[in-house]
């Protein structure tokens, strides 16, 4: 799963679970130096907005890991298919890789092909700094998306999902459905504990979940995002623990198996919550036959968002909505929770 930094000090921005129109999502010049920073010039409200209609040709390159994960192969899917609803963007995507050296490589392919837009979910945020800063210092803006550079100047604009959000969201509902339930317990089915963002769902969770003095978390696992390691760490957890009210799972593809574990267990005394926004988990939830209840978003669509912006700043116009006359630094995604009662309205992001 992806991995960037805590963004609750930024401004976040409720896409609704879903990539919005350029006409909607845009609306600002786009250079690094403000214009009419002296108070002269156009208002905010005349500058010019991108939207659906044919402008400058742009050509978008896209960089990310291997698509070995659903949520990874939904990020690659929603930037090809939002690059084809413009007759004026050329999308050139890598086929993408978690080796360091082979992403970068690719990426450097795209700046000696001089793309006017680079849009990159690096594998390792850290470790792709320095092709970031060589991209900007060519002159091509980056769009660094979700797993953060060490440094601001690698990037344009950064836009990514809130991991410490879907933390502290999953911590909220479950301590609502059990607030008035004396000695409440609670268990964790965590991603891998070498990533940062495992670390900051854990602590939005915890955060969240202190706000519930009759609730504690009696045990936790970390597992791979795998169904796999989904199914093992589960059967673990249930073995280790014969009562406990609620299971907060931080990835729907490690969801499936941690189903699994529960159904062969015949386990139905409980509620759980899951993590992502895999379809599979959602039809579960509207189907409402398993303890699964509810799952919190880290939306793919922010991929299409991040053409969307590309889209933006090689035409040099701007975000709609906005008084601003440059793109933000940063979108932070909402972590919607999705429940029976709006589903509906989700299904349409979930992947496979």
């Amino acid at each position: 799963m992806p991995e960037n930094i805590v963004a609750t000090s930024r401004r976040s921005l409720l896409l609704g679970g879903a990539a919005v129109s350029a006409g909607a999502l845009l609306t600002a010049c786009t250079s690094n130096e403000p214009k009419n920073a002296g108070g002269t010039g156009p208002a905010a409200s005349n500058a010019p907005a991108a939207d659906d209609r044919p402008g400058t040709p742009v050509t978008i390159g896209f960089a990310g890991p291997q698509a070995d994960h659903g949520w990874l192969n939904a990020i690659n899917q929603n930037a090809k298919d939002r690059a084809k609803k413009y007759a004026d963007v050329t999308l050139e995507i890598t086929e993408g890789s978690n080796d360091t050296a082979t992403q970068i490589g690719q990426i450097q392919t795209l700046i000696n092909k001089k793309v006017d837009v680079l849009v990159i979910l690096p594998a390792d945020g850290k470790a792709l700094t320095q092709v970031g800063l060589q991209a900007m210092k060519a002159g091509i803006p980056v769009i660094n998306l979700d797993r953060i550079f060490a440094s601001p100047q690698a990037y344009r604009c950064w836009i990514g999902g809130d991991n410490y959000g879907m933390g502290l969201n999953a911590g909220r509902y479950i301590g609502e459905k059990l607030k008035d339930k004396p000695g409440a317990k609670v268990i964790e089915l965590a991603g891998m504990d070498s990533l940062e963002l495992t670390k900051q769902r854990t602590q939005g969770f915890d955060d969240a979940l202190r706000n519930y003095p009759n609730i504690t978390k009696v045990a936790r696992q970390a597992a791979d995002f795998t169904v796999e390691s989904g199914q093992a760490k589960m059967a673990q957890l249930l073995q280790a623990q014969p009562r406990f009210d609620a299971l907060w799972n931080h990835d729907d593809d490690q969801g499936v198996g941690a189903l699994r574990a529960i159904a062969q267990a015949g386990r139905k005394d409980f509620l759980m919550v899951g993590g992502a926004g895999a379809k599979s988990a959602m039809d579960a939830i509207k189907a409402d036959n398993s303890v699964l209840k509810a799952t919190v978003l880290y939306p793919p669509t922010m991929a299409a968002s991040a053409i969307d912006l590309a889209r933006a700043l090689g035409q040099k116009k701007g975000v709609g909505g906005m008084s601003e006359l440059e793109i933000p630094a940063s979108v932070t995604l909402y972590s919607a929770v999705v429940t029976k009662d709006n589903v509906d309205e989700y299904l349409p992001t979930g992947f496979n």
